[in-house]
């Protein structure tokens, strides 16, 4: 057991592998013939914009923040969406992905400039995106939202009915995660802002402009997601994408990437996310009310984010 915890705690990707396979398992065992190809492709398909979510939420915690506006982004970028769907597919996409780079540079100058408590910053932004959003949507009565056929085939399509078109897209995020956090410069200065902030500062290390276009494309991320979400749906509303804030937090601190900064990674939070997309899965067969769902939802996730970073202490 001992070779087995040592062999776990130096690689802990493995952990949280095992874990997962622990929670499909228990799908299996609760409804038996349930894990099929098609169940794991809608895994996937479902896992998708909580992982995309998750990717922005990794970048700001490897530098000791969060950020407390995605799901407001994602909503909002959902919104604007299919609501200026008529004036375009391309016009309504790039107002959408603009709203992310809006909040996530008011983010960034809060936060890297005016030097605002992340989450304070994040919390603020978030609730003021909400609000535009209400009285937009006022505004917006007399129209028709409108989700375009190619996000509907990007949140909700298969290729030979088992592959999820959004795979795809994750797959590209993935990539480019796992490299730049890794491989790139910018990667590293993440991983030393979130170390060491002021020896960052004494090394002469512009950590503003870090933590700017950090924060910024976090939100782009979120706003991504909520493209992916609002395809799936094929219905925007005000609340799209309100149920994706704490599991967007949940999936990273469950992947090992430490809330202070300067510890993680995106492989872990790539797990995390089809964690918790299982475990939703499981308590939904076994037909848990919504209240009592919250509840076991919860406790679950601080006991493995107890366990892993027990593990990994």
């Amino acid at each position: 057991m001992t070779a087995v915890l040592d062999f776990l705690r130096n690689r802990t990707i493995f952990a949280l592998v095992l874990l997962l396979a622990l929670f499909v398992a228990g799908v299996e065992v609760a409804r038996p013939g349930t894990v099929t190809p098609l169940w794991t492709s809608n895994v996937l398909l479902f896992a998708a914009p909580l992982a995309i979510m998750g990717a922005g939420q990794t970048l700001v915690m490897l530098t000791g923040g969060i950020d407390l506006s995605v799901a407001s982004v994602a909503t909002a970028a959902a919104y604007l969406l299919a609501t200026n769907a008529t004036s375009g597919d391309v016009p309504a996409l790039g107002i959408a992905l603009a709203l992310g780079v809006v909040v996530g540079a008011v983010n960034g100058i809060g936060v890297a400039l005016l030097r605002v408590q992340p989450l304070i910053m994040t919390l603020g932004t978030g609730l003021m995106t909400s609000g535009v959003m209400i009285v937009y949507s006022q505004q917006m009565l007399a129209s028709q939202p409108h989700v375009p056929a190619f996000i509907q085939t990007l949140g909700a399509g298969k290729v030979f009915g088992l592959v999820p078109v959004d795979l795809f897209l994750w797959l590209a995020v993935a990539a480019l995660m796992l490299f730049g956090l890794h491989r790139s410069g910018f990667g590293r200065l993440l991983y030393a802002v979130g170390d060491n902030r002021e020896a960052c500062h004494l090394a002469g290390i512009r950590v503003w402009r870090v933590l700017f276009v950090d924060y910024l494309l976090c939100s782009v991320l979120a706003a991504v997601a909520g493209l992916v979400l609002v395809g799936g749906t094929n219905a925007s509303d005000l609340s799209l994408a309100d149920s994706y804030l704490l599991p967007s937090v949940a999936c990273v601190i469950i992947g090992g990437t430490s809330i202070f900064g300067g510890r993680g990674g995106y492989a872990g939070t790539i797990v995390g996310a089809l964690i918790l997309t299982v475990l939703t899965s499981l308590l939904t067969l076994l037909d848990v009310t919504e209240p009592v769902k919250q509840i076991l939802y919860g406790a679950i996730i601080l006991l493995l984010a107890a366990a892993y970073a027990r593990l990994t202490a």
